[in-house]
């Protein structure tokens, strides 16, 4: 009996015993405060530049002169020059049509008949009243006589000029059977064939120059802040022509034409707030190798070259905060709120004109929370113990993030040469 009593207490002090044993012997746990762990940022470095700015816009092509070709007289068409389709090109002087001749020729003979008809009468007139002079002189002739041949003599005169007057538009109507080109330029469309009668002053075709190309850009009037345009008239001063760029795609490939901004049109919209800009391009259909021509009805973006700026930090529009705020990385690599003066932003860039100094950091990151002085791992630099991480060991990333960051410095790099002039 005694036995069974004992055989159990003996095994739960056995137990007791090795647990004090294990605890005795064991490792000794040390208290550790939390390791707080900096948030990874992306910096670009503030690089002051000076850049020119430029606008864009979008527009179509446009021909700079365009009419409707009329005939001046009427009559059967007889010729119809190649030229004369929807496309066609040609030149100035250039025969586009004939219409029959035989009745402007039988009016031109007319007129030559009653012109030689006035210039006898006119002669007969004038010996008429040097005679009577003579008998004047002699007084053998009457005051009415006098006065008949004064008056004879006038109506001659006066016949002589219609006669030629009608002898040259006989021969201009003659010569305006052969419709002419007016300009260099292109068909738009034609509506006359061989055969068919046309009348004096109805359109038979559209056609346009092609000396210049003209595009209407439409463009804000906060926009022209940027621009250098003619919008006040000063007659002693020429204005400079404003460089634009035009741009479209045209054969699955993207082409570049040169122009110049020539004017501005005449009110600003009321309703839209915007001005139109008129670019003009030289010799639109000239030559060029690996270039389409800079056709009519081609649709395209410009970028008009604007004024130019020193001393300005273009940033990511990511590293913006609110309106007219950046986070600043210090040398401490703590955040730091400034504000600066925002010259322009344009898609994802944001030009700085004042409020930074050359080499500061700038956080492009986007931070939930940020607060001003709150500590940040920058890429590139080594973190101090306060900052965290593992003892001996770089911070997770660390060694692929100085990478991406100085690749963001150099892409923002890379635009701001390309738009320095």
């Amino acid at each position: 009996m005694m036995d069974r009593l004992l055989k159990p207490l003996a095994i739960l002090f056995g137990g007791i015993a090795l647990a004090a044993l294990l605890l005795a012997t064991g490792p000794k746990v040390e208290p550790r405060a939390p390791v707080i762990v900096a948030p990874l940022v992306r910096v670009v470095e503030a690089v002051p530049v000076a850049i020119r700015l430029s606008v864009r816009a979008h527009g179509t092509v446009v021909p700079r002169t365009e009419s409707e070709l009329v005939p001046e007289t009427s009559g059967r068409v007889l010729e119809v020059s190649p030229s004369l389709v929807s496309g066609g090109f040609f030149a100035k002087g250039d025969t586009l049509l004939r219409i029959d001749p035989l009745d402007y020729e039988v009016a031109l003979e007319q007129a030559r008949a009653r012109l030689a008809r006035t210039t006898s009468d006119l002669a007969d007139a004038r010996k008429d009243h040097e005679r009577q002079r003579d008998l004047a002189r002699q007084q053998a002739t009457s005051a009415a006589q006098r006065d008949d041949a004064i008056n004879r003599l006038a109506v001659a005169e006066a016949s002589l000029r219609e006669a030629r007057a009608l002898l040259s538009r006989a021969e201009r109507d003659l010569e305006r059977t052969k419709v002419l080109a007016p300009y260099d330029g292109r068909v738009r469309s034609e509506h006359v064939d061989v055969g068919q009668f046309v009348s004096r002053g109805t359109a038979i075709a559209t056609i346009y120059a092609i000396d210049y190309a003209e595009v209407r850009l439409p463009i804000h009037d906060e926009e022209l802040a940027y621009l250098d345009l003619p919008l006040i008239y000063d007659e002693a001063t020429t204005p400079t022509p404003v460089p634009v760029t035009l741009r479209a795609h045209f054969a699955g490939a993207l082409h570049e034409w040169q122009g110049e901004v020539v004017r501005t049109e005449g009110e600003l919209d009321p309703r839209t707030r915007m001005v139109i800009v008129v670019a003009r391009v030289a010799a639109p259909y000239a030559k060029a190798k690996g270039r389409p021509p800079f056709a009519v009805g081609l649709f395209v973006e410009a970028e008009i070259s604007g004024t130019r700026s020193e001393e300005i930090v273009v940033l990511p529009r990511s590293a913006l905060r609110g309106d007219d705020r950046v986070l600043i990385v210090d040398s401490d690599d703590r955040l730091r709120f400034r504000a600066v003066d925002v010259l322009r932003v344009v898609g994802d860039e944001v030009f700085v004109r004042s409020g930074l100094e050359a080499g500061e950091r700038v956080c492009v990151s986007p931070l939930e929370g940020a607060v001003d002085g709150m500590l940040v791992r920058a890429p590139g630099r080594t973190p101090s113990p306060a900052q965290g991480g593992v003892r001996g060991l770089a911070p997770s990333g660390g060694a692929s993030k100085p990478s991406v960051a100085k690749g963001t410095s150099e892409t923002s790099q890379a635009g701001l040469e390309d738009r320095q002039s």
